[in-house]
């Protein structure tokens, strides 16, 4: 059985907070919830997180910044902005994928998010492959 893969889901609202987490972990996902961007970065830091999900207008660190944090300590972890406020996001963000709220289908969300952590492990499958034949290599 494959390791189930962590998503921070991070929103100031509790509501789509608890919905988002529900949503999540019916479909098999590991859910670390927190309500603002600064409790976000502290769980971030502690490890194990596959993807990223916020919110982009929060008090404090918002989205943006969050993303923009969190892509300066690992840039390869897929990141998902959302926004009930915005429509169409137009600042310079580091996100992976932008989605305004209201405006997809729990469907689309979960199968961007299925695609992100797909296009996250391939790479690193790849690097694991290459890796031993290159040992091969040195050792013939």
């Amino acid at each position: 059985m494959k390791p189930k893969k962590t998503i921070l889901c991070v929103d100031d609202n509790e509501q789509a907070l608890s919905i988002r987490k529900i949503l999540l972990e019916t479909r098999g996902y590991r859910v670390v919830a927190c309500n603002n961007g600064e409790a976000a970065l502290a769980a971030f830091r502690r490890g194990g997180v596959d993807l990223v999900l916020t919110d982009l207008i929060m008090p404090g660190v918002d989205g943006s910044k969050l993303i923009a944090e969190i892509k300066t300590l690992s840039p390869l972890t897929p990141a998902v902005l959302l926004s009930g406020q915005v429509k169409i996001y137009e600042r310079d963000t580091k996100a992976d994928v932008f989605l305004p709220k209201g405006m997809y289908e729990p469907v689309d969300l979960l199968e961007k998010i299925r695609l992100l952590l797909v296009r996250k492990r391939g790479p690193k499958r790849l690097i694991e492959l290459r890796e031993p034949m290159a040992a091969r290599a040195t050792v013939a």
